[in-house]
């Protein structure tokens, strides 16, 4: 009786030609992600210290212009669009910012990923019950 053996050569390289693209595009996801959320953790950063820096102002004018400010110090103008300024401007209200953002996808278009994805991000921080505010509205 003869023991035939598979011949298996060749075999190898038709694993990594196989695994290499599906590994290759993985990876492409996992930047992706990381894209996402790095930018992300940035956006709700900035929200959070328009809203504080806005909530230390004595007039809705001046905290606006206090949010913005703070915004721009802390993002790059080109994926971030319009700031919204709202809240209960008194005493014992609240002041409340909303940025909305777009993450591009730029350069990993290699899976079919789309251009980019939008974020919202908001905060709200209480004003000070004791505190004179000008502009009551």
């Amino acid at each position: 009786m003869s023991v035939r053996t598979r011949d298996e050569r060749g075999s190898m390289a038709v694993e990594v030609v196989i695994l290499v693209p599906v590994l290759m595009m993985m990876s492409v996801l996992v930047v992706a992600a990381g894209r996402y959320v790095a930018v992300e953790g940035d956006i709700d950063a900035a929200v959070r210290d328009a809203a504080r820096a806005a909530s230390l102002q004595d007039t809705r004018g001046e905290a606006e212009a206090a949010a913005r400010a703070a915004v721009t110090a802390s993002l790059d103008d080109d994926y971030c669009g319009a700031m919204h300024f709202g809240g209960d401007w008194r005493p014992g209200g609240q002041v409340t910012i909303r940025l909305d953002c777009t993450v591009s996808y730029e350069g990993l278009g290699l899976i079919g990923l789309p251009g980019s994805t939008g974020i919202t991000a908001e905060s709200t921080v209480p004003l000070d019950p004791y505190r004179q505010l000008g502009e009551v509205e």
